[in-house]
């Protein structure tokens, strides 16, 4: 497998202009990357076991984007009970692109849950939701949260073993456009892109339930290329400026 190279990340704040600037009466806003940290090292091995904390699912269905609807299943909500998990995913989960979205190697989409106090950040800085307001499970499009384990953690090949299916990691999530109009504000992309909070994508190894609350175990493969640090060398490669 060819070697990745690493990158470095940091965090961003969305800077907005004066009210009454023709700027402002645009609604524009821009993203400013803040100092960036060293380039990231391999996380280490969560200190407790990892744990699923929700699950989402979504039937496809219209979404505005900018003046007209799209079809996404990008608006998941939580669900409680076991769930059923198949070869393409989640009981009750669909996907309107199948070319981004969804199949055998991105049946199911997982996000680390430390990332919602960011998030919950700059969704107030757009002005989409309150200062301190809850993230709802779901609104990134993911189909499980996942605590004790973010994207340094975690490399292709690896394995997460839950007590009645076996799932694992294939690839990062690339943020589209629709990924704006979920989260309400048109930088959104661009910060995932920056801060490298993607989540991952994964293929169902052995299918069953999972339950939220359910604990699960990381079983290392190869660890030839990590999460982030692919996500970082794909979107550089596509042109999409990462921090340097």
């Amino acid at each position: 497998m060819p070697a990745i190279l690493e990158s470095r990340h940091a965090t961003a704040v969305l800077v907005y202009p004066r009210a009454g600037t023709p700027a402002a009466r645009r609604g524009q806003s821009r993203a400013m990357p803040t100092d960036p940290t060293p380039p990231a090292a391999p996380g280490p091995a969560p200190a407790t076991r990892p744990r699923l904390a929700h699950i989402a699912v979504s039937r496809v269905q219209p979404l505005r984007v900018g003046d007209h609807d799209e079809p996404s299943g990008i608006r998941k909500q939580r669900i409680d009970g076991p769930v059923a998990v198949g070869p393409l995913g989640l009981d009750g989960d669909e996907q309107a692109d199948l070319s981004v979205h969804g199949g055998p190697t991105r049946a199911v989409y997982a996000y680390p849950t430390v990332h919602r106090a960011f998030w919950q950040t700059v969704r107030a800085q757009a002005r989409v939701a309150e200062p301190g307001a809850p993230v709802p499970p779901g609104l990134f499009g993911e189909n499980i949260g996942i605590d004790g384990l973010d994207e340094t953690q975690l490399w292709v090949g690896d394995r997460l073993v839950f007590p009645d299916c076996e799932l694992a990691v294939s690839e990062p999530r690339f943020p589209c456009h629709k990924f704006n109009a979920v989260m309400g504000f048109n930088q959104a992309a661009k910060l995932m892109t920056q801060s490298g909070y993607c989540g991952t994508y994964l293929a169902v190894v052995r299918g069953g339930t999972m339950t939220a609350g359910q604990p699960f175990e990381v079983v290392p493969g190869p660890r030839d290329v990590g999460v982030r640090e692919l996500f970082f060398a794909r979107t550089r490669k596509a042109g999409v400026r990462s921090p340097t």
